[in-house]
């Protein structure tokens, strides 16, 4: 029963610190761009240099 003393205010703790971490994310913009790093780990712009491409169809 001791215990609850100690883990009572370690979870609300806890949950303060996560609120504080979620509320600073979003005052700073970090959930501006949800789309982008998706599309971006998604889009081929990597082609191979010219001389590969040519040697390969030849």
């Amino acid at each position: 029963m001791d215990v609850l003393f100690i883990l009572i205010p370690v979870a609300l703790g806890l949950g303060l610190l996560g609120l504080a971490a979620f509320l600073w994310a979003m005052k700073s913009d970090q959930f501006e761009d949800l789309d982008g790093a998706a599309w971006r780990a998604i889009m081929d712009d990597d082609l191979p240099p010219d001389d590969e491409r040519d040697s390969r169809s030849a």
